[in-house]
């Protein structure tokens, strides 16, 4: 279950570069459609020889196959904690090559920033120094009067109609201005001319699959400077403020408390957990604000901060069971239960004792508390004393045994024994931070809308030309687009079909 996790946290670090790969197969195929737009005029001179290399489409292509070339790599070589694994088979001379590439931990690498930054660079530099080409393209607005896109017409795209001249051009105007945008006519003689267009905005197509890249790169560098993966261990009842770094094993506070309310966990019939759940509390400033509920692959989160339920564990909590034996001529001994860090009188009221500190296995030899007994007079004695004293006396070397901290028979009269601790759950939750990843979704779907708009929309001219003869309105359709050529076909197609059916003329 653990695996389910990381494997999701994984996917979300990994969307930057699944959007790199599809991104460098999309610039080809521009490239192949639009040359007009991504091949920078011969006649433009830049002195500066920086602007002059970042500028260049070649440039975007080289970058985005070494993006996914190294996204591959992270993907073959486990990141941060999972590399453990994996450096222990290297030998020791590929061992230093890796650890000194960084490729451990590639995406937070100094190397792996400069190329995302270079990307951003040219990617920048490359939509500025082709605004101005698009613009015009954008703005141009063509001659109604042009008789270029009627060279070749093909017979059906013209047709004969009864009728005037101006009551036939009125009813055509209609119709265009129903359909496209900033209609132009013209008078000449015997000639109407209607020129509209559609879909002009596919043009800065490009531009928005550029900012959708530049988002996902602003928001894996965010990730990777402003981010971290820490982890912690809460026992069931208390809290935490603090979080462990996995990089740097450093302890990082937090803006706010975490409490574990309640954990549960439900086993099948063969022992292996089934589901297990950690009920957390947010406090702020000591005061509750939010409750979750924690489960496998439904992480939570908190102020910027989300919390994956990771593993779990049992270990002890601060109540121990120790028997007391009073070895005086009428000997006694005591059952009692103990709180850790309370002082509890002795039986035959020599002084106290207290539990200073329990451990759940010390030393791979069980169970063990050291007390600390203070005396009515002189200093406090400390020692250790072992749930299976027997096997553990046999275990030790001659010189600890001969040293008071292992002997449970330290002071005088007493002699202490372990029964039994008592154990609580504690969730192990993963907790990181990544500021990016809501800028990455955003350039993600942006990504998709740039790259329908760019392949799937086009920038539609159309001209309709109405010629007065002996037997009547000659109208013809024409168009260009500056690319699907189907598509302004289809459309030639049904606004000829549209023109026809104005006069009762079937298509």
């Amino acid at each position: 279950m653990k695996d389910a996790n990381i494997l999701n946290r994984n996917l979300e670090l990994q969307v930057p570069e699944i959007c790199v790969i599809k991104t460098a197969r999309c610039y080809q195929n521009h490239m192949k459609e639009n040359p007009d737009v991504m091949v920078k005029s011969k006649s433009q001179s830049w002195p500066n020889v920086i602007w002059g290399f970042f500028s260049t489409v070649k440039l975007t292509i080289v970058l985005l196959i070494i993006l996914a070339i190294v996204s591959i790599l992270g993907t073959l070589v486990p990141q941060e904690q999972g590399a453990a694994e994996f450096a222990r088979r290297l030998n020791p001379a590929m061992l230093q090559i890796f650890t000194s590439l960084d490729l451990f931990d590639m995406y937070h690498s100094i190397w792996f920033r400069v190329l995302i930054g270079c990307l951003a660079m040219n990617l920048i530099i490359c939509s500025i120094d082709r605004f101005p080409a698009t613009w015009k393209r954008f703005s141009t607005r063509p001659e109604p009067d042009r008789t270029k896109p009627f060279d070749n017409l093909p017979p059906e795209q013209s047709f004969l109609v009864q009728g005037t001249l101006e009551e036939t051009a009125n009813r055509v105007n209609k119709l265009l201005q129903s359909r496209y945008k900033k209609i132009r006519k013209k008078e000449v003689d015997a000639n109407r001319f209607f020129y509209g267009e559609k879909g002009g905005y596919s043009n800065f197509g490009v531009y928005l699959v550029h900012l959708s890249v530049l988002l996902i790169l602003v928001g894996s560098l965010a990730g990777s400077f402003f981010g971290f993966d820490a982890y912690v261990n809460i026992l069931e009842g208390e809290q935490i403020d603090t979080v462990m770094l996995r990089k740097t094993m450093n302890p990082l506070k937090l803006e706010f408390t975490v409490r574990c309310d309640k954990f549960t966990v439900e086993f099948y019939e063969n022992g292996a957990p089934k589901e297990y759940r950690s009920d957390l509390s947010f406090l702020v400033k000591g005061k509750e604000v939010a409750k979750e509920s924690l489960l496998v692959n439904h992480p939570a989160e908190f102020m910027g901060v989300t919390f994956y339920q990771a593993s779990y564990g049992s270990a002890p909590g601060k109540t121990v069971r120790v028997k007391v034996s009073r070895n005086t001529a009428q000997p006694t001994v005591t059952d009692m239960k103990v709180e850790a860090g309370k002082s509890i009188a002795l039986p035959g009221g020599e002084g106290a004792f207290k539990v200073i500190d329990v451990r759940g296995d010390i030393m791979k030899m069980g169970p063990a508390v050291l007390i600390s007994v203070q005396s009515n007079q002189g200093k406090p004695v400390d020692f250790w004393v072992f749930k299976h004293g027997e096997m553990v006396l046999k275990m030790l070397p001659e010189p600890m045994l001969k040293s008071p901290k292992f002997n449970p028979s330290a002071f005088k009269p007493y002699t202490f024994f372990l029964d039994g601790l008592e154990t609580k759950y504690y969730t192990g939750l993963q907790v990181n931070r990544d500021p990016g990843v809501s800028i990455v979704w955003i350039g993600c779907f942006l990504m998709i809308a740039g790259l329908f708009v760019t392949f799937f929309l086009s920038h539609n001219r159309i001209w309709v030309h109405l010629l007065k003869t002996d037997k009547g309105v000659k109208i013809s359709a024409a168009g260009t687009a500056n690319r699907n050529p189907v598509g302004l076909e289809r459309e030639l197609e049904h606004l000829t079909r549209d023109l026809k059916g104005l006069f009762g003329k079937k298509g």
